[in-house]
């Protein structure tokens, strides 16, 4: 996947810089999607990447600005981080592979990838069957649809089949996996629901995890009330955690829960 020239992004386009807004808002089902692909045996995402504006005046005094795309990311509830994996058209202070860390409010898209399931053909019908394998499901690509909106048809087909995804609707832009077929996934992700059991296992075998605190100052409450897990901040609560644990930042995990707007885990941590 290239930014060159195909998938330039122009930042002036007040749609666009509306795309970049909606796309900030939303990232918390990015992270939410991210984070329990960390934790998966068998990856379930074939893209996951996030879009960030860079900077760099000229010796004109010109800003120049490009849009690109990271990956490997991580979020502490207030930066994302990353790995660039595009080559800059024009600016010279940044290089593909560099890590970089970027407020979450300089963000300018989120994208992520599922193969959709798919029944397939049993018996004589498997003759009758097209043999295509379907698209990864594009979910979020604010810009990415924004600018899909102003392409003919025609030009809509060359660009998807340049990223070989399928982006839907543009005017629909789905950012949970099966969100039209089960609404409830907006609110708790099915992982966070069906590892319950084996979660209580872990910190039952494993107490000392409630205590610990990484690099960033976050706990395991903040860690799952960041990614918006209702379930597993339940139970973490009820293995006996501090709700009152500042990060570094100086944040409880009710502060992470209130800046992300994780409306169904807010009252849980404020009783």
């Amino acid at each position: 996947m290239e930014e060159n020239s195909i998938f330039y992004a122009d930042g002036n386009d007040p749609e666009m810089i509306k795309a970049f807004h909606k796309a900030q808002e939303t990232f918390k089902y990015f992270w939410r999607e991210q984070s329990w692909e960390y934790r998966r045996i068998i990856p379930g995402l074939t893209i996951s990447c996030v879009k960030v504006a860079f900077s760099e005046q000229a010796e004109t005094g010109e800003i120049i600005v490009e849009h690109m795309w990271i990956n490997d990311v991580s979020f502490d509830g207030d930066t994302v981080k990353g790995y660039l994996i595009n080559e800059p058209n024009d600016l010279r202070n940044i290089q593909v592979g560099d890590y970089v860390e970027i407020p979450l409010t300089n963000i300018s898209d989120w994208l992520f990838a599922i193969i959709p399931n798919v029944q397939k053909p049993k018996g004589l019908s498997k003759l009758f069957s097209s043999s295509s394998e379907p698209l990864p499901k594009a979910y979020g690509g604010f810009s990415i649809q924004q600018m899909r909106s102003e392409m003919s048809v025609a030009e809509r087909k060359d660009h998807d089949n340049a990223w070989q995804l399928d982006f839907g609707d543009f005017n629909d832009i789905l950012v949970v996996n099966h969100q039209k077929e089960e609404p409830g996934n907006l609110i708790e992700h099915p992982m966070s629901k069906n590892m319950k059991e084996k979660f209580v296992e872990f910190l039952q075998q494993n107490p000392d995890d409630i205590k610990h605190i990484d690099e960033d100052g976050l706990s395991l409450l903040h860690k799952e009330t960041i990614a918006g897990n209702l379930t597993t901040v339940k139970v973490i609560l009820e293995s006996g955690a501090d709700k009152s644990i500042q990060s570094k930042a100086g944040k409880t995990a009710l502060d992470y829960a209130q800046q992300l707007n994780w409306e169904h885990i807010i009252p849980v941590l404020e009783n």
